[in-house]
């Protein structure tokens, strides 16, 4: 099981991160695109925002989906309509058919960003499935780390249109990763009598269980905080390269602090991690917003600051994930689909609200950054203080 172990959490991570490849190769080229399509700066963030919009509709169909015909006939489907999208980016002569292929990228991301989930809530539950879940998370984190860095390189180099022919590549790479590395987790007998008038009853089951909904929207609001950032960085005064530094910097803090979740939770239990990791988070962020409001802008207090804040938050998603999904396991696609729905909604929305601020300078950044963080810590202050999720909320290996 150990060896399993360590090749899903590979071939998951691989796959998840092709998606996130996409947005983050493409963040530095962002105000070469707009020189050199002769597209306003809004166009261009809209080409970013319409890909969020994908990932956070397209689950609602991807994840039912999954759970009617399987975790790897989607993925596989998934994987072809990103690749082709990427081919028709790479060639796009304007900015309207740039738009429409990043579009078509989101869709096709959506299944490598839902059927991971799906997948690990088929295999562990409880502190198990949170240390898979961040060891998949370890794997994923390849993508903000690596792909600012390689994408600089790339634009230099090629040009901004090289960046969709390199996630081409990856995409055909993982889906040869996943022919020869990834077994079907969702047997045929859990299969039949899946529909989609199954998956709606489903949706309206888990739209109105307020535990679900509660630790969907945590993590979601930590997901818009770093949509905030992503969407607004690169134009705050920062060169390419010395914005993929800070980028994959404040990555490598994420991902690092997310490998601890699995040893937190079985010693501490889900619940007691969610809340420290929140409280820390929202700490580290308000005391951001208060000290730029004061008049501290330097863009390396902002980015020791972030360092610390997406630390704690590398604890947040994997937890509240795990834990919103942990009754949820007859139909995992489903859940995670409208988890994943959650998040993306909610961080398109924050980055649509903050743009509408942007003016070059990083106050319209913090306080999205801080406002998110807020609104995750008073959600977290409602959501564990309900007494029905409390054995799963404080579960332990001992339970």
């Amino acid at each position: 099981m150990r060896t399993n172990y360590f090749r899903y959490a590979i071939v998951l991570g691989l796959v998840s991160a092709i998606g996130p490849f996409a947005i983050d190769m493409y963040l530095p080229a962002l105000p070469t695109i707009g020189a050199d399509l002769g597209a306003s700066d809004m166009a261009v963030q809209m080409s970013l925002v319409v890909m969020f919009l994908a990932l956070a509709v397209a689950p609602l169909v991807v994840g039912p989906l999954a759970d009617i015909h399987g975790r790897k006939p989607v993925l596989y489907g998934g994987l072809v309509v990103f690749a082709l999208s990427s081919v028709g980016a790479a060639l796009a002569p304007d900015v309207g058919w740039l738009i429409f292929f990043r579009l078509l990228q989101g869709l096709g991301a959506s299944a490598g960003m839902v059927v991971p989930r799906a997948v690990v809530r088929d295999l562990h539950t409880g502190p198990e499935a949170a240390r898979l879940m961040s060891l998949l998370m370890l794997v994923f984190s390849i993508s903000p780390i690596l792909a600012p860095l390689t994408g600089s390189f790339i634009i230099d180099a090629f040009g901004w249109r090289a960046v969709f022919w390199a996630v081409t590549i990856a995409a055909l790479l993982g889906f040869l990763l996943m022919m020869v590395g990834l077994e079907e987790t969702r047997p045929a007998e859990a299969r039949k009598g899946g529909s989609f008038g199954a998956a709606w009853k489903g949706y309206r089951q888990l739209s109105v269980d307020r535990n679900f909904v509660g630790l969907s929207l945590i993590g979601g609001f930590g997901v818009a905080s770093f949509f905030v950032y992503l969407a607004n960085s690169s134009f705050v005064g920062m060169s390419p390269s010395a914005y993929s530094l800070f980028f994959s910097v404040n990555a490598v803090s994420f991902f690092t602090v997310s490998q601890f979740s699995g040893w937190a939770t079985a010693k501490y239990g889900l619940g007691r991690v969610v809340r420290f990791a929140v409280f820390g988070y929202a700490a580290v962020m308000i005391a951001m917003f208060a000290a730029t409001v004061s008049g501290v802008e330097s863009l390396y207090f902002i980015a020791a600051m972030l360092f610390v804040g997406y630390g704690f938050l590398g604890l947040v998603i994997p937890t509240t994930s795990v834990l919103a999904m942990e009754e949820h396991g007859e139909n995992a696609g489903t859940a995670s689909a409208l988890m994943g729905t959650l998040h993306m909604v909610t961080g398109v929305a924050a980055m649509m609200v903050t743009g509408i601020f942007a003016d070059g300078r990083p106050m319209p950044m913090v306080t999205g950054i801080a406002a998110c963080a807020t609104i995750a810590l008073l959600l977290t202050l409602v959501t564990l203080r309900s007494r029905r999720p409390a054995r799963n909320l404080e579960m332990t290996p001992a339970e």
